[in-house]
């Protein structure tokens, strides 16, 4: 086991690396005071989150590397964390090379051909596209708007006839036809237009040259205009507008779930927006997320990955708007909005990003510098999703902190100036500004958070089997947890929550009160007394039944099971600390009837952290209802207390109305219908009301 020795590390920023057993290194991380970041991790693991404290126990030793600052300590971890993937750190997986378009115009009848390596051959590039269907299904689109060849150059210099692409009318077949130079070139610059983001000046020009050849009576010339014309724009539909200015910019969404933290990029290009990408890092805190999201980003942003003059992020990644030189911007500055401005195409080396059309792309332009160049974002395949599951995001809304306020801005500097230099001009990182932008940064957030969601659904129908295999059960379709809550012995309820298929199923959820096991705090005759309960109640029966206590609870549960007839109806667990030394989560321990040590389940194994879940899951419950029944109970006593009203014109009022606020407020007439009470009974019941307390 490590100690830590503060006066054994240095005040200053740089580098730090975890590492476990035989030297692995376990998690790589940044700080621009080395001391005080190491303290926060070993003074106290009571305030530590669930994956953190798992690290911290298998650390057996730390180096650090200095740096001159906190930006070349952001560098040198991005660097290590590809290096060495440690298993604790946030590690994007999807780094292939993506396709892109390629027309190489130094031939004299282009075609658009498909691509992983960008060379410098004086060809024009167009995408990446985010899948390789993606990427068919857009070139098919294409080529029946403009029939440019096919074919490779071999191929066309060997043909003899005319191919099937010809045939469909998908093709000129300059290979063997006498196909007029000026023509094709016009047809390739229609290509670039429309692959450019230009579509809307394309069509008026088809749409204008079509009109043209039916006034000089050219019929059959505007009937193929008019299929190219319905071929565009079919392919245009595809899109969606979502700003008024013809930018590209990216939008970063965060969301943090119970599980961990959702991330999403949404691709907007020419004012489109093309495609998404999202990702999922579990066990990642919500007061996690803007490390994560920034470590996220400079392993997305790749030096030869395109990079728009403007990223939108949310407040937790940038208490200002940055700006890639490292200074702070105001939002209202005029300058601000320069980046948004209609402007010329990207910078070198830089290309846009399409989703399943081709339109609004930029087209690439490669200097000497961009010899063997390779784009390659990773983006998932996926459609835009305006209606995505709303769900709950638990990050903060403000950093609040003082350190963590300036954490945040010198993260965003660094990070704003890192993606600048790799970009090679100008970048703003910053929140979003307009109605337009707020609106897709939700819509970014919302992305995050189904996404967060489905990974975490995911996770857990995977981890299912693994459970059941531990617990010797064909299947772990049905859990039920159950748990016991009183205050010192008064007002006893028990708990009893519902899982299927990993999910909570609430409409299951129930709460029992024992009047026999009142004032004694015996947790074990609570328990017995539900279980007898619940082998009355009959099937369905749960395939698991988690108990949260240790052996004694269980055993009581099993013995009562037993006695009611339902033993061996259904499997037991109990779940119970384990050091009671230490306040870990991470040391939790599941016992099974027969067995006397318990199960071996890691330490922050995924199935130990699911059946934590239910534990808390049917604790939380538990204690909620035990809460609102002693507050019924003091309210119902109130009552009883007011004059003229006993037990049953009580128990007619908490019917009729349900809170002490409606029956207040409840004129004579309302109690008069609803409780079946008499004019003067009524009115004299209303006046004591009158004399309650909420």
């Amino acid at each position: 086991m490590f100690t830590f020795e503060p006066k054994n590390f240095p005040m200053s920023p740089g580098v730090y690396l975890m590492k476990g057993a035989r030297g692995k290194i376990l998690y790589v991380g940044k700080a621009k005071n080395l001391r005080s970041r190491l303290s926060s991790y070993f003074r106290n693991d009571a305030g530590l989150t669930v994956k953190t404290a798992a690290l911290v126990a298998k650390v057996e030793g730390v180096d650090v590397l200095l740096t001159a600052s906190e930006k070349e300590a952001l560098l040198l971890e991005s660097s290590l964390i590809k290096k060495h993937r440690p298993r604790y750190n946030i590690v994007l997986k999807d780094d292939k090379n993506y396709i892109l378009f390629k027309l190489d115009k130094r031939s004299p009848f282009p075609r658009l051909a498909f691509t992983r390596r960008v060379e410098r051959d004086g060809a024009a590039y167009f995408g990446p596209f985010t899948s390789a269907a993606a990427a068919r299904a857009t070139w098919k689109e294409l080529g029946r708007a403009f029939p440019l060849r096919k074919c490779g150059d071999r191929a066309m210099a060997n043909r003899v006839r005319p191919c099937l692409y010809h045939a469909i009318g998908q093709c000129l077949a300059p290979c063997v036809l006498a196909v007029d130079p000026g023509e094709y070139a016009a047809l390739v610059r229609r290509v670039e237009a429309f692959l450019t983001g230009r579509s809307a000046e394309v069509l008026r020009a088809v749409e204008r040259e079509m009109e043209q050849a039916a006034e000089a009576l050219a019929f059959e010339k505007a009937a193929g205009l008019r299929d190219l014309l319905r071929a565009m724009k079919k392919t245009v539909e595809g899109q969606a507008t979502v700003l008024t200015r013809l930018v590209d910019i990216d939008v970063v969404g965060l969301a943090a779930v119970a599980t961990g933290v959702g991330l999403c990029v949404l691709f907007v290009r020419q004012g489109r927006l093309l495609d998404r990408k999202t990702f999922f890092f579990p066990g990642v805190a919500a007061d996690e997320a803007r490390s994560a999201g920034v470590t996220a980003m400079l392993q997305f942003y790749r030096p030869e990955s395109f990079i728009p003059p403007r990223i939108v992020v949310p407040e937790v990644l940038t208490a200002a708007e940055a700006v890639g030189s490292g200074t702070l911007a105001d939002p209202a500055d005029p300058a601000s909005a320069e980046a948004e401005r209609p402007g010329p195409a990207p910078a070198d080396g830089q290309a846009a990003l399409a989703g399943s059309s081709a339109v609004g792309l930029v087209e690439v332009r490669f200097t000497e510098a961009d010899a063997g160049v390779q784009a390659a974002i990773p983006v998932a395949d996926g459609r835009q999703d305006n209606g995505a599951d709303q769900t709950e995001n638990l990050l903060p809304s403000a950093t609040t902190n003082a350190d963590e306020a300036g954490d945040a801005v010198a993260d965003s500097q660094a990070l704003a100036e890192i993606l600048e230099e790799r970009r090679g001009a100008a970048l703003r990182l910053g929140p979003p500004r307009g109605r337009e932008e707020r609106k897709l940064l939700a819509m970014a957030e919302a992305n995050a958070g189904r996404a967060a969601e489905e990974a975490a659904k995911a996770a857990e129908r995977d981890v299912l089997p693994s459970l059941a295999k531990t617990f010797g059960l064909p299947r772990l379709s049905r859990i039920e947890a159950v748990d016991v809550s009183h205050l010192g012995g008064k007002g006893v309820r028990v708990g009893l929550v519902v899982f299927e298929e990993g999910a909570p199923k609430k409409s299951d959820y129930r709460s029992y009160g024992f009047p026999e096991a009142e004032g004694s705090s015996d947790d074990y005759l609570a328990l017995a007394a539900f279980a007898a309960k619940r082998a009355a109640a009959g099937p369905p029966w749960p395939d698991l039944l988690l108990i949260d206590g240790g052996k004694g609870q269980l055993a009581a549960v099993e013995r009562a099971l037993g006695q009611a007839g339902a033993g061996g109806a259904f499997a037991l667990a109990s779940i119970a600390k384990g050091d009671r030394r230490s306040q870990n989560e991470m040391e939790d321990v599941i016992f099974v009837p027969g067995r006397k040590n318990p199960l071996g389940l890691r330490p922050g194994s995924p199935e130990l952290l699911f059946l934590q879940r239910v534990r808390d899951t049917v604790h939380d419950y538990s204690i909620g209802r035990q809460r609102l029944a002693r507050k019924r109970t003091g309210l119902r006593s109130d009552l009883l207390a007011l004059p003229g009203i006993g037990p049953k014109t009580a128990r007619l009022l908490w019917e009729a109305f349900g809170s002490t606020a409606a029956m207040r407020a409840a004129s004579v007439e309302a109690v008069r219908e609803r409780t079946g009470l008499g004019p003067g009974r009524a009115a004299q019941v209303v006046a004591a009301l009158q004399t309650l307390s909420d």
